[in-house]
């Protein structure tokens, strides 16, 4: 161990070597039910070439790594060593807004670049990044959007990855691919910029789009050291409506003509367990705010950017009001109290302290997949009957659905709120977390984002893929250095 951390210092300097017990701890393990264990070390790099260096250095030493570009708390395991012996690889000093290009509207950053960082600089130039629902202030940008964290504008997404575009790669055997538009000649950004490029097409070099295989591999294949993420204009008018609703299936065939003809841009259903954890502060305020709220909404963000922004927001919401009387709904801007300002000025902000899902008991653990939206209210029945079974409070159960890919797609996500210092209440949280998820695969829930257990649950149904990814894996990390545990590795 002493040979490693005088190479390690020789490489990032002693002051960026880590090995004191109490930091070592910190990320031995996150919120989620993943098994502890201390990393060896936690280095941080600053730049391209020192991420470089420790590849190569850890397929000699045949030394695990784990990538970790945000700060804590984490929620999926995969930023866990899944092996002995291991040095986390902590990206959060390269940390540099490298380029806002707002006549292209893109921006080019390095991964531990945070949203609270990243906003207010992408609105001096007038431009906005589509942001998971309340991420912390903490998360990394490219973090999320190469595990493909689900966005609140459906519209402007042409594909799951999106708005992710070029990359710049360090594989796990240590070399450098820039993908995309990027990929091609002079290799150096500041020459491609003179010659009017923006890393604005994903796709390529050649006929391969070598983006998609990092993305949702949690740090197993290769480690981002910058990434061109494409932005949305900043609107000049912004307005939210609520649809509420008695029951999820009142609202499904609402949404899916809304979502056809483009309508608003932030788009996402919500029961009223995981509005009153967005909104309300402290246990006794979460309770009693739920109580007021309908069982369930539609929020929908109606915006107007440079040409006649007041104009189009007010067409929109004639609009929607039109579809929605269809249905017998009716859009409004406030519900029992609830002003349309307040959840869109937390909707279009990083999520306060403590974190959202954190607020009520102080724990979460998640249960996420892809469907269509006319089976949620089908894996919705099941979650509360096994809820139920196992005495876990239904009415905790906080119920996110995000459409994706302009709604060709749906995240369906179940939050369950426990308190970590109940050892009672946590192991029945985790045994419904895993019941449930073996049980919402069955009946054909999509875990696109395999974390944890769900790894086995999806790689044990297709053979052939997992063959193939380990064929992948073999010529990208061939000493299987990056994350190994992680995935079907």
């Amino acid at each position: 161990m002493e040979g490693k951390k005088r190479d390690l210092i020789g490489i990032v300097g002693k002051e960026n070597v880590l090995d004191d017990p109490a930091v070592l701890e910190a990320y031995s393990w996150d919120q989620s039910f993943a098994l502890p264990m201390r990393p060896s070390f936690v280095i941080k790099p600053e730049n391209t070439g020192k991420v470089q260096e420790i590849v190569k250095w850890a397929n000699v030493s045949r030394t695990p790594l784990v990538p970790v570009s945000s700060g804590p708390p984490h929620f999926h395991g995969d930023t866990v060593p899944g092996a002995a012996g291991a040095v986390v690889v902590d990206l959060r000093r390269m940390n540099h807004v490298v380029r806002v290009d707002r006549k292209n509207r893109m921006t080019l950053i390095e991964p531990g670049v945070t949203y609270s960082q990243l906003q207010p600089e992408l609105a001096k130039e007038g431009l906005k990044l589509s942001t998971p629902l309340l991420p912390r202030a903490n998360k990394s940008v490219i973090a999320s959007l190469l595990e493909r964290q689900p966005t609140l504008v459906p519209k402007y997404q042409w594909s799951l990855p999106e708005p992710l575009r070029c990359l710049e790669i360090v594989w796990g055997n240590g070399e450098i691919l820039w993908t995309g538009e990027a990929g091609v000649q002079p290799h150096s950004l500041e020459k491609q910029w003179e010659m009017g490029m923006a890393q604005i097409n994903a796709m390529g070099p050649q006929e391969t789009d070598w983006h998609r295989l990092v993305s949702a591999a949690q740090g197993s294949m290769g480690i981002v050291t910058w990434a061109s993420i494409k932005c949305e204009l900043l609107p000049k008018a912004h307005q939210l409506f609520f649809v509420p609703a008695e029951k999820l299936e009142e609202l499904i065939d609402c949404s899916y003509k809304l979502l056809r003809v483009r309508l608003g841009d932030e788009f996402l259903l919500l029961n009223s367990s995981n509005l009153a954890y967005l909104l309300g502060e402290g246990a006794d305020g979460i309770r009693s705010l739920r109580e007021r709220l309908p069982p369930w909404v539609i929020l929908i963000g109606v915006a107007g950017r440079v040409i006649l922004p007041e104009e189009r927001v007010r067409v929109q919401e004639e609009d929607i009001k039109d579809i929605t009387k269809q249905f017998a709904l009716h859009p409004v801007s406030s519900i029992f109290g609830v002003r349309d300002e307040q959840v869109l000025a937390a909707l279009l902000q990083p999520s306060r302290e403590p974190y959202w899902k954190l607020g009520y008991k102080g724990g979460c653990q998640s249960i996420f997949f892809l469907t269509t939206l006319d089976r949620t209210p089908e894996f919705v029945s099941t979650m509360y009957t096994l809820a139920e079974g196992l005495r876990y409070p239904g009415q905790d159960i906080g119920i996110y659905i995000q459409p994706q890919h302009q709604g060709v797609a749906y995240h369906c996500e179940f939050n369950l709120p426990f308190d970590r210092d109940d050892q009672t209440e946590a192991a029945r949280t985790k045994e419904l977390f895993v019941r449930a998820s073996e049980e919402l695969i069955k009946k054909g829930a999509f875990f696109s984002r395999p974390y944890g257990i769900w790894a086995n649950l999806v790689y044990h149904r297709d053979a052939q893929s997992t063959i193939l990814l380990k064929k992948i894996k073999g010529i990208f990390d061939p000493n299987s250095v990056l994350n190994p545990g992680k995935l079907c590795f």
